[in-house]
């Protein structure tokens, strides 16, 4: 059963995760995945993204810092509309290989965004 702060899902054959129906209206500007600072996936809905993230990575072209966080947040970055009448996202298969998951996956809330993980991984 599906909680507000974490959820377990299983990817259908088209690695197409679906959100529980409790959190569906949180994704309702779209959906932004990304690698985390760690070999995990970041889900954020596309407001956060566009408020919090996107700020954060527009600091001076010449701090190594925030290059060097632009290159890990928008390496294989993909943003897609959350398929309404099921509530599904795509996720791409070279960002589940960056994760290690398979089909079974975690999504545990860490603040405005998501860690996705796979089951019995240590965040």
């Amino acid at each position: 059963m599906a909680s507000v702060d974490s959820f377990e899902r299983k990817l259908d054959d088209k690695r197409r995760l679906t959100i529980p129906t409790e959190l569906r209206n949180e994704f309702a500007s779209g959906v932004v995945i990304t690698r985390g600072f760690n070999q995990y996936l970041h889900l954020y809905p596309r407001h956060i993204w566009d408020r919090e993230v996107e700020p954060a990575l527009s600091g001076s072209i010449l701090d190594e810092k925030i290059a060097d966080l632009n290159v890990r947040f928008r390496r294989g970055k993909t943003e897609a509309d959350l398929d309404q009448k099921q509530g599904r996202v795509t996720i791409e298969q070279h960002l589940l290989d960056y994760a290690g998951i398979d089909h079974d996956l975690v999504a545990i809330r860490a603040g405005a965004y998501w860690r996705i993980v796979p089951p019995g991984a240590v965040v």
